[in-house]
């Protein structure tokens, strides 16, 4: 089974082919990060543009990467849910339009349950039921795992997510977008232990996440410095706001599997990319005896990959949808 996956549900433009569920034939990934880099994030706008100059090329690139045509692929995956509307638009209309000329099946996959599956594309052995962690700029979810096509939000953040945390710091530090990468980078050679900074708790919801305390005091603790015309390590105060947002994400996620009974975990995400998330994450799990998987760094981001990968799930559990098909810019898992 060859199923043609395809993402525009942000600022990258990408198309894979997955063979049998977990073998990757081919990933290509159009980014446009140094564009909106000059704007400190992304402009949607822009986003949407550049999707349209783009699909068309990485769709036949990912074609030809996987030496098959479109004759050979079983059924078109898409990513509807959630992200930028504009740019949701032009890979839900574009996998319309080649499903309908190709006379292909058309599938619908949620952008979280996507990256949830990178997991599958790593580690041929797992298999649902798991707990996962998912961490991104837009995203904080733990969610109950229950089968390839069924998930429950056990978790989930009430405002910043942890991907826009470590993004709006860097903003106020001076680091360029995509903030996230820099503050890693400089946590490497610092002291976590250098400043004491909130960990964030939602009363009454104890699997919940609050990131936007933790951001508000740094950007506070950044501008009373820079008023008493004191400067900060900022290498310290990187590494102190890496070890803050990893330890809530894990003791968050641990609270939940030893509540719920799970003892498979697993990260998905742009923030599974981050050494001190991966790490305290790893060691957390190995104190308590959990299984642990994460994907390859290559796959953390949004790719082609992790929608064909989910798409074939979808499709062998007959989840397919037709030309009335829309985008969503704001659907919980729990809707699909």
């Amino acid at each position: 089974m060859l199923i043609l996956g395809i993402e525009s549900s942000c600022d990258e433009t990408a198309a894979s082919v997955v063979r049998d569920c977990r073998e990757i034939c081919s990933s290509v990934v159009s980014t446009q990060i140094e564009e909106h880099k000059k704007y400190g994030g992304v402009v949607p706008e822009i986003a949407s543009r550049r999707h349209c100059e783009n699909i068309l090329g990485v769709v036949r690139a990912a074609l030809g990467e996987a030496e098959v045509t479109l004759a050979d692929i079983d059924a078109v995956a898409v990513t509807y849910a959630p992200g930028l509307i504009g740019a949701l638009l032009v890979g839900v209309n574009f996998a319309k339009g080649l499903t309908l000329a190709a006379g292909k099946p058309l599938v619908p996959v949620h952008h979280i349950a996507g990256h949830i599956a990178t997991n599958y594309l790593s580690h041929p052995e797992l298999e649902p039921p798991y707990l996962c962690l998912v961490a991104s700029g837009g995203h904080s979810h733990i969610i109950e795992v229950l089968s390839y096509t069924k998930f429950r939000v056990v978790g989930r953040t009430r405002d910043d997510a942890a991907g826009e945390c470590f993004d709006k710091c860097a903003r106020a530090m001076g680091f360029p977008y995509p903030g996230g990468v820099h503050i890693d980078r400089a946590a490497q050679t610092g002291d976590p232990s250098r400043f004491r900074l909130p960990h964030p708790a939602v009363s009454g919801s104890e699997f919940d996440f609050s990131f936007s305390g933790l951001k508000t005091n740094v950007i506070n603790l950044i501008h009373h410095a820079e008023q008493k015309g004191e400067s900060l390590d900022m290498n310290d105060l990187a590494a102190s706001i890496q070890q803050t947002i990893s330890a809530t994400l894990t003791e968050k996620t641990m609270l939940a599997a030893e509540a719920l009974g799970y003892k498979k975990i697993a990260l998905a995400g742009g923030v599974s990319a981050n050494t001190g998330v991966r790490a305290v994450m790893s060691e957390a799990c190995a104190k308590r005896g959990f299984e642990f998987f994460m994907p390859e760094k290559s796959l953390c981001g949004d790719n082609g990959a992790m929608i064909a990968c989910q798409g074939s799930y979808n499709f062998l559990a007959g989840i397919t949808a037709d030309e009335s098909l829309n985008a969503i810019a704001t659907l919980s898992m729990e809707e699909i």
